[in-house]
This record gives C-alpha cells, structure tokens and sequence, in this order.
C-alpha cells in the first residue's frame, strides 16, 4: 500500500473513530420492582427477576438494568398478574365504596360481573323496580345501558378495573317482564339485539342464573337464540346451571347443547356438587366436561373454596310462587291456600332447585341479611333456630321472613363437601370467583353478614389449599386466577406479567397469605397481599390501602371501540334506527 493510502485510511479511521456513538445511557423507568419471585402467570416455575413499569403498562420483565423513580424490594416475595374475579357482585359495593377493601387485600385487580343479573339493559320499570328493592346500599341510576353503568363506574372512582357479562334474565325482563311465557319471535328478535348492543358495549359474553325466577323460565332454544349473537362478537356463555344437585347431570348436557348449537365456549358458574347424595359424583361429572373438551368444546368451571354457598330464602320456594317479581311473590305468599301449596312442595323433591333440602334441613341454612332493622337480631341464626323461637315449621318461618323483610332474605347454605373442594381446585380449566360483593369493614357493610367468600376466597386457595394441603401448586394456582381466565374471556393485554401488557401486578407473601373470615365473624380482611398495582398505580402498600382509585372499564372482543372494529359478524336481529 502506498504512502499515500496509508495515510488516506489513517485519517478515515481517525474520522470513523470521532463519530463512533456514545455510551447508551441506561433507561429509566416510573418503577421497577426488585428481586421477587416471578410468577408470569403461565403456570411455570418461578424466577428470580425484576419488573419495569413505565406508565400504565409493563416494559419489562426479567433482569432489568437501569434507574426508576421509584423501587420496591420484592425479595422473598412473590410477584404476579393481578388476580382475576370470576364471579363478582361488587355491582353495588362498588358505588358505596369504590375501594373495593376486600378484594384488593386478595389481590383482585379485575371484577367480573354478570350471574344471570347485569345492570344493564334496563327500561323505566325496571330501574323502578331496582331501586324500590334496594337494601342498605342506596343509590341513584342514571344509566340505561351495561356499557354506560360500566362508564359510570370508572367515571365515579373504582379501585380495581371492571367488566361484565350481559345478563340473560336481565334481558328476558327487558322484554318479558318476570312471566313465564316463551318470547314470540319478534320479542327474542329484540332480545337477541340487546345482546349484540351490549356486546358492542364491551360485554364478555351473556350469563345465565337458571335455577332462579324469571330465569328458569327460559327453555333451551332461547338462551340458544342469545348466546348464537353473543358468540358472533367473539363472546362466551357462562351459567349457574339449571341444577348444582340431582339433576346436574342433564344441566351439564344442556349448556354443552348451548355451547355447541350457539357457537361458542361455555364456563359453568361454582361448580359444586350440593347434597349429600350428590357427593360421590365428582369423576361422573369431570368426566361429562372431559368429554365435551375432547370434541373441541371449550368448556371451563370456576368455583369459591367453601362448602357453603349464599343467596336467598327465594332458592327454598318454587318457581311458580315468584312469577311476576317481588311484590307479586309476596302477595301470593300472604293467601292461607297458596301458602300451604307452597309449604307442601317445599318439604318434598319436586323438578326444581330447593336448597334447603340440598342443605340437609333447615339446620344448615344461616340467616345473614335483613332490610328490616328489627329482624337483624336474627342474624347469625340458622333457619331452624328462628323457627323453634317461633314455634313454626322451617317452610312456615321461612315464608313470614320473606314478608315480614319484604325481601329474599339473603341465607347461607351448607350443601358441599370439603373434600369436593379441595379435588376441584386442582382441575386444570377451574378459574376462581367470590360470588360476592368487595366490601370493607366499616359503614353500612356492617348491617348484615356476607358469607366470608367476601373476604377470603382468593387469600384462602393460596393460603389453604396450596400451601397447607398442597392440593396445587402456587404457580398453578396464579395461572387460574390470571392467564387463564383472562384467556377465556378475551380480555387483551392482561393476565400475565409480559412487557406491553398493563400493569396489574401483585406482590404477596406465599408463606403468610391468609384467609380470616368465619361464617360466624366475615368481616374480617386476608393478610399476607403487601402490594398491588392497577393500571400502574399502587393501591395496597405495604398491606395498606392508598386510596386510589385508577380502576377501569375492561372490555370484550366484541367491542366496537377496538382499533381493529371489534369482532361482531353478521346478524339478523333487527337494530333501532
């Protein structure tokens, strides 16, 4: 090489050497949590890592390097997806008090709604009907529609983000009324469009209480007809079935029927074998939804880790008594006839869902909720209790109950067996739901006893049934109250801990989380959740809630709000011009 070459590629090195970048500067993030164990929510073993948060979303996860506003020191903890609410009535406590207590000591970052009941759609009589029926829990109803009930929620201040399923009785009402007469074809026509508009909304599909009037009016092809549209926008049908009893068998084979003929997947709401005679069937049953998964059915279960389930003294009287609504039903109960047609078939197995006699006798069924101030005494008693003070029968106390509150009279159930329990927390498609409200201790919630469900569901699958019994493992356990469910419904960009999703993040102590809520004392708060963050925002510290409020409305496939339009094809039920 010449002289002048050498000298020609000196001086470009030179050059090159003068341009060469500069040191990347390490990133710096809104906050980073350090050192915890990561559970990422797909059911795989843990690691020790970090997670980077920038705004509202994840923007790593892993070994992260660089600075944050903010750290927390996550060693010796676990850190993983917020937690997913199956099946969640906060519907109201929500509007008292948006912090959702409760749930968020669980780690609850994501209520879902919708048991047959939604808020929306309503007509004139029925936001009459809900706000003559209101308990302790008093509030205005401004909105029409499931979408703007859900918009108002976020607009008022909501600690964990919010989504809801359509309900189908909510629906059958809207144009039925509370009668059981089968829709014409024009009316399920107009049915089935409030599904499509509700699913436009954002709903996540349509959900069925089948054992409860109006609800069990509804025949087959119906509940067919709305889940078909709810299936067109990417949705799904979830169901407390026709019968959690003797007859579950013939209720499993009617939401797979739904499930197939609509075109959609299936989740069967608190999947429980009631009644003693019902215990041993356990494998009949994981074997019917089995089956249905083998031909390519996705059918799901969710279910609360307690032996006892929660409604009303209605779930103890026939359907036919309670046709037509509140006010008719206890109409009807005060006529000395129709009263003691009421009391014979109340003592005796008939074609519909009695959960007294599931219970084993009025024994098993303890009184939790009054409207009337002078009845509250009796709380905390068991039906039968009440009736011996009384010198009744169970069936003869249990109707003058109902009047006297001028209310379903809300009643604990004792129906299930423990071992059922904890063999059905291992099932690998269970997904986890209170079945309850998210209340706090103090205020108003005070006037009546959940069931401890309220306040401990969550804390006691992790605490009892993954670290004390080891019937699953944690990693299993985070998938089904993460990944999984929100799999199931659709949900994007949540249920897992991955860089682009939003930051809905826990932070729990596996060794010490903890359930403490009784049937005798419910009001009492899980331990053992030290944070959780929604959308990015702290709102446990330290055990501790801030305050804050950055829930938001959570939406379904079907939205139309999507950047991509939503999922919604064809239909031909009519629309309103």
């Amino acid at each position: 090489m010449s002289i002048a070459r050498i000298w020609i590629a000196g001086l470009l090195g030179l050059w090159l050497s003068g341009c060469a970048a500069p040191a990347t500067e390490p990133p710096t993030y809104d906050l980073v949590i350090r050192g915890g164990a990561i559970y990422d929510g797909s059911g795989g073993e843990p690691y020790v890592g970090d997670v980077a948060v920038e705004n509202d979303r994840i923007v790593a996860v892993g070994d992260v390097e660089g600075t944050a506003e903010r750290e927390l020191d996550a060693a010796g903890m676990a850190v993983a997806p917020g937690f997913i609410n199956m099946l969640s009535w906060a519907t109201e406590s929500l509007i008292e008090d948006g912090r959702a207590m409760s749930d968020i000591k669980q780690g609850v970052t994501l209520e879902v709604f919708g048991e047959g009941w939604s808020m929306g759609p309503l007509t004139e009589a029925m936001r009459a009907e809900e706000l003559s029926q209101q308990g302790d829990i008093r509030f205005d109803i401004p909105w029409t529609t499931l979408g703007e009930y859900l918009e108002f929620l976020e607009a008022r201040g909501v600690s964990p983000n919010v989504a809801s399923f359509v309900g189908a009785t909510t629906v059958r009402i809207h144009e039925l009324g509370a009668f059981d007469v089968d829709p014409s074809p024009e009316q399920l026509g107009r049915m089935r469009a409030l599904v499509r508009d509700a699913m436009e909304q954002g709903a996540l599909g349509i959900g069925s209480s089948l054992i409860y009037a109006p609800a069990s009016y509804a025949e087959t092809p119906e509940l067919i007809a709305l889940a078909g549209e709810a299936g067109r926008c990417g949705g799904m049908y979830i169901s407390h079935m026709r019968s959690e009893g003797h007859a579950i068998g013939e209720a499993i084979d009617e939401l797979i029927a739904i499930a197939r003929e609509g075109g959609l997947p299936a989740e069967i709401y608190h999947l429980k074998l009631a009644g003693r005679d019902n215990w041993h069937r356990l494998p009949e049953i994981v074997d019917r939804i089995e089956a249905a998964r083998a031909e390519g059915l996705r059918i799901t279960t969710d279910m609360y880790t307690y032996t006892a389930g929660s409604t009303g003294l209605n779930a103890t009287m026939p359907p036919w008594v309670q046709e037509g609504g509140h006010d008719a039903w206890v109409e009807r109960l005060r006529d000395p006839a129709i009263r003691a047609r009421v009391i014979e078939e109340m003592r005796s197995p008939q074609d519909w869902e009695n959960l007294m006699l599931l219970s084993g006798g009025a024994e098993n069924v303890l009184l939790v909720g009054f409207k009337n101030p002078e009845l509250r005494v009796l709380t905390g008693k068991t039906l039968a209790e009440v009736a011996a003070m009384r010198g009744q029968s169970a069936e003869e106390t249990a109707i003058d109950l109902v009047i006297e509150d001028d209310s379903r009279v809300d009643a604990v159930f004792f129906q299930m067996s423990e071992d059922n329990v904890r063999a059905q927390t291992a099932l690998p498609w269970m997904s986890f739901g209170s079945d309850a409200g998210a209340p706090a201790t103090e205020g108003v919630f005070l006037e009546s006893n959940p069931h401890p469900r309220a306040y401990g569901n969550f804390a006691r699958l992790l605490g009892r049934y993954v670290r004390e019994e080891g019937a699953l493992s944690l990693a299993e356990a985070i998938r089904k109250l993460t990944s999984q469910p929100a799999a199931n419904l659709g949900i994007r960009d949540r249920g897992s801990l991955a860089a682009g999703n939003y930051a809905d993040i826990v932070i729990f102590d596996p060794d010490t989380i903890t359930d403490h809520a009784t049937f005798e004392e419910p009001h009492q708060y899980a331990t053992g959740m030290r944070d959780v963050l929604v959308n990015g925002v702290q709102v446990l510290d330290g055990g501790e809630h801030t305050g804050a409020r950055p829930g938001r409305v959570v939406r379904g496939p079907g939205w139309t709000g999507w950047p991509d339009g939503g999922a919604c094809r064809g239909s031909d039920a009519p629309r309103e011009t």
